[in-house]
């Protein structure tokens, strides 16, 4: 290959995004090594043999740059054409999943294919980001129309709803990001008060006795009547919302919420989140989030240096090339590192929205809207997991946890934006 023909290959790439991933993936693979390598080990036989979760994602990581370099071969308009067609399969494997799915660690997600495994709810975010482009995009679709607005939200939380049956709760959240997206695409910024105000109400009925709830509630809604009481003459339908407001919430707090943490949730997810609202005080709920924050803690502000973590080395932390591969860079890096660990994300979301904001296409937009999405969920959560400010719920970290099917469809979500971007002089639909 030529000169001529190299330039022509990386012609329209973005840069600054292709290496925030490298970068990233980089680290991935330091962690990773960190959190396994231990003295003595055989390094080459361990790579050869995939002996070791750093020497399989080493392989995944051949396997990522071959779908990136045929995405980055492929028209764009593929992408468009296809995008219902990969969302139908996407289902489909999810309720594939429920039949003759394999149960790993709780959760019935994983699907086994000659020897390997993969987690279909991952690829599902993929295929999920496509539809709901493909659809917004579409000159059909009048997202002022609740009509719209209640498909676009189907198309979210179908996926959702199916991997919630398979226990895999962590990643079903996930698929609420797209509310993100359709935000910025018009969705009423009262939606997502109400959605606030949703938690604020499920915290507060875990935390406060209901009958002061009641009373709190029903002195709220006598202060509102009260101060509002000249337009309630003028306009009674304010007083039938007002009071329909009042009983919704009630009822929220006293049947709603309970119910669903007694005959919805599982007593492991139950005891995680009254543990991490101080409820309760169960040392085995807690021994990873306490092991966590005590390896990032012991990292100081320099940290120890990397392979010197003892918390690392001496397998104090559960899941640590996985769930809580954070805690890692925490101790060998110290809060300074962490800072610029996480400045990488900062300043690739930011390019993100950055290259959503200058395309022309609104296929285009909204799957880069997604992209960004995803990926600040699955951080901000994640990280939330390892210093306490979250439950465990088994969401890895993009690009750095160890896992096939995570860093697979991370970089397939990442390079079709990167393709979608190359051609965005035209309008994709």
């Amino acid at each position: 290959m030529n000169r001529r023909q190299q330039l022509k290959l990386t012609e329209g790439i973005d840069w600054p995004i292709m290496g925030l991933y490298l970068a990233l993936v980089f680290v991935g693979l330091l962690s990773i090594f960190a959190a396994e390598y231990r003295e003595g080990d055989n390094i080459w036989n361990d790579i050869i043999h995939l002996n070791k979760n750093y020497s399989r994602q080493i392989m995944w990581l051949g396997v990522s740059a071959i779908l990136a370099t045929i995405i980055w071969l492929t028209d764009s308009k593929f992408f468009t054409a296809t995008a219902n067609l990969l969302y139908a399969g996407g289902i489909l494997l999810l309720l594939l999943v429920i039949a003759i799915g394999k149960d790993v660690k709780g959760s019935h997600s994983w699907l086994v294919i000659g020897g390997f495994q993969f987690q279909p709810a991952e690829l599902t975010k993929l295929c999920t980001n496509l539809a709901l482009a493909k659809y917004l995009s579409s000159l059909e679709t009048d997202f002022t129309k609740l009509r719209s607005r209640l498909i676009a939200a189907a198309l979210a939380l179908i996926p959702c709803a199916i991997i919630i049956l398979q226990d895999e709760t962590g990643l079903a959240l996930v698929y609420f990001s797209f509310f993100l997206v359709m935000y910025r695409e018009g969705l009423p910024a009262v939606l997502l008060v109400i959605a606030f105000s949703g938690i604020v109400l499920v915290l507060s009925a875990l935390l406060v006795d209901k009958n002061i709830l009641f009373y709190i509630f029903t002195g709220i809604t006598a202060l509102v009547i009260y101060f509002m009481r000249r337009d309630i003459r003028r306009h009674r339908s304010k007083l039938a919302l007002i009071l329909g407001v009042y009983a919704f919430c009630s009822v929220f707090v006293m049947f709603i919420v309970p119910f669903a943490f007694t005959k919805v949730l599982k007593d492991y997810q139950v005891k995680r989140i009254n543990v991490m609202l101080g409820k309760e005080n169960d040392p085995k709920a807690t021994y990873n989030t306490r092991q966590s924050m005590i390896a990032i803690g012991s990292g100081g502000v320099i940290g120890k240096g990397y392979l010197k973590g003892t918390q690392t080395r001496y397998d104090f932390v559960p899941e640590q090339s996985t769930d809580f591969i954070f805690c890692t860079v925490g101790e060998d890096f110290g809060f300074l590192g962490s800072l610029i660990f996480i400045g990488l994300y900062v300043a690739l979301l930011l390019r993100i929205i950055f290259v959503a904001e200058r395309q022309r296409s609104t296929f285009s937009r909204v799957y880069a809207y997604g992209v960004a999405s995803i990926i600040f969920f699955h951080m901000a959560i994640n990280i939330s997991m390892t210093i306490g400010l979250a439950p465990v719920i088994g969401i890895p970290l993009p690009l750095v946890s160890y896992g096939g099917s995570s860093l697979m469809t991370f970089t397939m979500l990442i390079f079709i934006m990167l393709r979608l971007d190359a051609d965005r002089q035209m309008v994709l639909r």
